[in-house]
């Protein structure tokens, strides 16, 4: 039985396949909106750190690290997101982001960045951007049944693709008014997209009672959060750091004008993101583990093609494969966790959401330090690869178990 609720209607269906009947089509358009905007500032100062450091005269490290502190001031506080959504419901706690990510972005265009750690602080402000997947998720998923929970978060967590808007037109509006200004136009958007989330979300009906702090991190007594968090650092993690990533290693690598770096990672970003609800629904067909386990495989060996590379048709390619593969592994881990985790979906989006983040953060900043040490960018990319091996080794010890232990509603596949 799905039950569905709309206009404040509960209505039963039994036996319903309709995944648009099933849910709340205004509250999981404007969960995808305020998704994909906040993710469009959130790897920002990716596109812009070519012009920044540039101005700041930063290292290769320092920009690595500029880079890398949004995924990781994110991660950290998906888990603050996370209990606030079981705390005061997630259409509260969206609103409550946009309006910070929104007051920061407009005070640092008015006083402007003018130190490595200005950005560092800035960084840590759209982390509250990044922090939105621990929101966003919730909101779309609580007015879907199981067998839908696949496509409803992978259509909400489609909203990734907003690092392509920040690809695509970053770089060219910092050509024509100077990064600085990119910060404050951003607001606009941001600001129209909040009007529009205020308006349509709504909250699920049958949203679990709060419970106690301690509770809220009961899931990490138990093995199996932390396969899905180690998972996702993965192949989230493989998404946003080389979102953030890109425009630096084209602009580093080939001497590509920054422009020229942006349509190259825009294309990338969006193949990843484009599959991600497809890796949702292609979970629910077949089983989250059995798409990991393709995901796993192929981002390790095009990431490791990516190392040796020698021109940008080349690097390009293999980028675009590595990212199909982790986007589809973003859609399929998140069928997986309300699979097991239904009760505590609010607080594991959180934890897995931040185990991503600290993956991005580590590719992000690695790329940096690997080019500062040693010259080139491809020890980073191939000590993530073997991660994505480590990742696949572990997926085919724990699957026998997970799909003997979790019970699933019918239908659904592990």
């Amino acid at each position: 039985m799905a039950t569905a609720y709309w206009q404040d209607t509960q209505v039963e269906r039994e036996g319903s396949d309709s995944f648009w009947n099933s849910g709340h089509k205004p509250t999981l358009i404007a969960a995808f909106l305020y998704f994909d905007l906040a993710f469009m500032v959130w790897v920002l100062l990716g596109p812009l750190a070519p012009d920044i450091a540039l101005t700041l005269g930063l290292s290769p490290a320092e920009k690595g690290l500029m880079v890398a502190v949004p995924t990781l001031a994110g991660a950290v506080l998906r888990v603050v997101n996370g209990l606030a959504v079981d705390r005061i419901g997630p259409k509260r706690a969206g609103a409550i982001s946009q309006i910070i990510v929104i007051a920061g972005l407009f005070v640092a265009w008015l006083l402007g960045v003018n130190s490595f750690g200005g950005t560092l602080a800035l960084g840590v402000i759209l982390g509250f951007a990044g922090a939105s997947f621990a929101i966003a998720l919730p909101l779309a998923s609580r007015w879907y049944p199981p067998e839908h929970q696949g496509k409803a978060m992978g259509l909400a967590g489609m909203g990734n693709s907003g690092t392509v808007l920040a690809a695509l037109f970053a770089p060219a509006l910092a050509k024509l008014f100077g990064w600085n200004t990119v910060l404050g136009l951003a607001c606009i958007p941001l600001t129209l997209v909040f009007f529009a989330y205020m308006v349509m979300a709504k909250d699920a009906p049958n949203a679990p009672a709060p419970r106690s702090l301690t509770a809220y991190l009961s899931p990490l007594k138990q093995a199996d959060a932390w396969w899905l968090m180690g998972f996702y650092a993965v192949t989230f993690g493989g998404f946003v750091g080389l979102a953030a990533s890109l425009p630096v290693y084209f602009t580093d690598q080939f001497g590509l004008s920054t422009i020229a770096a942006g349509y190259c990672t825009a294309a990338c970003v969006f193949a990843g993101s484009l599959v991600r609800p497809m890796g949702g629904a292609l979970a629910d067909k077949i089983g989250g583990v059995k798409a990991l386990t393709a995901v796993f495989a192929v981002a390790a060996l095009a990431l490791v093609g990516v190392s040796a590379a020698g021109s940008v048709e080349a690097a390009l390619a293999l980028f675009v494969l590595a990212m199909l593969a982790l986007g589809t592994g973003n859609g399929a881990v998140f069928q997986l966790v309300p699979q097991r985790f239904a009760a505590e979906i609010g607080v594991m989006t959180g934890l897995v959401g931040m185990a991503g983040g600290v993956g991005g953060f580590y590719l992000a900043s690695s790329l940096g330090l690997a080019k500062q040490w040693t010259g080139s960018f491809a020890p980073g990319f191939l000590i993530f690869a073997a991660l994505s091996l480590l990742a696949l080794g572990g997926l085919t010890l724990v699957k026998a178990g997970w799909r003997r232990r979790w019970a699933t509603a019918d239908g659904v596949r592990i």
